[in-house]
């Protein structure tokens, strides 16, 4: 393993990652690289599991999208264990989907007839949060070795700090937006029915319980149509 090269690698991805606009395109960023830089790899994929809601976000190749819904279907498996953070496991590799006696029974076999040869995960992790799981998988049995994995952990830990600062930045843009989408339609609803800023809240947000939809969506349709349906 050539460590100088990939330092000055991780070094450049590190800046790229900062200078992505958007969360997805963040998350692609990080499984290409890890399919570049990581020896053995060839697909990768983070894995998010939100209570019973498991997304599959930024595959590099359709295998990813298959064993996740593989894992969350059976439910047992590596990622879908990596992403729950269970019994506190950051890290896991699994040299051989040759060899059945894994405590994934049903998932391991499975997997292998979808061309899975080994593959490892790391739990997405900050402080403050776990984010999910990075997942890197390889055709070939014991394609990733000890090497494969440090540098797939030092991927990982670039990658959920990466991952957090777009996500918090993407839900600021959101929220901004949102004040900003309902500021217009209670300007609207005071002009066109003249009530005062209070009265026009209360009607956005009466509409919103009583039809089970989001209020930025109600202001949304009052600025478009000067109704909220």
């Amino acid at each position: 393993m050539d460590w100088r090269g990939f330092a000055e690698e991780m070094a450049t991805m590190a800046r790229d990652l900062l200078a992505q606009e958007s969360v997805d395109a963040t998350l692609r960023r990080i499984t290409h690289t890890a399919t570049a830089l990581v020896e053995g790899c060839d697909a990768a994929g983070v894995l998010v599991l939100r209570g019973g809601d498991m997304r599959t976000l930024a595959p590099t190749d359709e295998l990813v999208v298959e064993s996740d819904r593989l894992q969350v279907r059976l439910g047992e498996g590596p990622c879908f264990d990596a992403a729950r953070s269970s019994d506190g496991e950051r890290v896991f590799r699994i040299p051989d989907f040759g060899d059945t006696g894994t405590r994934w029974p049903r998932y391991v076999p499975r997997a292998r007839g979808l061309g899975v040869g080994s593959m490892m995960g790391f739990l997405l992790f900050t402080d403050d949060e776990d984010l999910g799981a990075l997942n890197l998988y390889s055709h070939r049995a014991g394609a990733f070795t000890r090497a494969s994995e440090t540098a797939g952990w030092l991927l990982a830990s670039h990658a959920a700090v990466a991952f957090a600062s777009a996500r918090t930045q993407a839900q600021m843009e959101q929220a901004v937006a949102t004040r900003h989408v309902i500021g217009e339609a209670m300007g609207i609803l005071m002009g066109s029915r003249d009530l005062t800023e209070e009265q026009a809240f209360d009607v956005l947000r009466r509409h919103s319980q009583e039809h089970n939809v989001k209020l930025r969506e109600v202001a949304r349709r009052i600025c478009e149509t000067g109704r909220p349906d």
